[in-house]
């Protein structure tokens, strides 16, 4: 993630189209088992972030934050790289330190970190080298099938509350909170 976000300083806010290119490219230039590989950690590191204490975070930054939307967020935590996706699962309130969510809160962007296009970079890659729509989804399938999956149906991990009482997330992420509640008081 890192190399392939090189230059784009943490900038996602274009659904992740920039740093979706530049991944495509890199894992196009692997083999399907590669890219297949990269999937693989990919889910899994997708659904460690598949908490509450996650989802308040991108419900703050994003103005709110549907089912549909929180996978796109996650990806965008993901293309931060390495050190950034560790600061999060330690402490989601971390990412009030990221330039991209300060510079999101002082312009309000809502769609600073929200990259969707991540989400589809081996599926995309998969087909520029075997010139098959289809045939990723059917491979991942098979795997999965042997390996098992994440099983987003399910609740995510923590404990569930209140993302719309603001006390709540003052007291939860106290320095987001700062940031995307407490910019317009006195």
């Amino acid at each position: 993630m890192e190399s392939a976000g090189a230059g784009l300083d943490g900038r996602t806010g274009d659904d992740g189209e920039a740093i979706a290119a530049a991944l495509v490219t890199r894992l196009a230039a692997t083999s399907p088992e590669g890219i297949l590989e990269f999937q693989e950690v990919f889910d899994q590191l997708h659904g460690a972030l598949y908490r509450w204490d996650v989802w308040a975070p991108a419900y703050l930054i994003g103005g709110g934050c549907s089912d549909d939307s929180f996978p796109d967020f996650r990806a965008g935590v993901i293309a931060l790289g390495r050190e950034w996706y560790e600061r999060v699962l330690a402490s989601p309130d971390g990412l009030a330190n990221h330039p991209v969510v300060r510079q999101a809160a002082a312009g309000q962007d809502d769609g600073a970190l929200f990259a969707e296009s991540v989400n589809y970079v081996a599926s995309g890659a998969y087909e520029q080298v075997t010139g098959e729509d289809h045939a990723f989804y059917e491979a991942m399938k098979a795997r999965q099938h042997v390996a098992g999956g994440i099983d987003e149906a399910a609740e995510p991990m923590g404990e569930d509350f209140d993302f719309d009482d603001d006390d709540e997330m003052r007291r939860r992420l106290p320095r987001l909170a700062e940031l995307f509640l407490d910019c317009g008081e006195d």
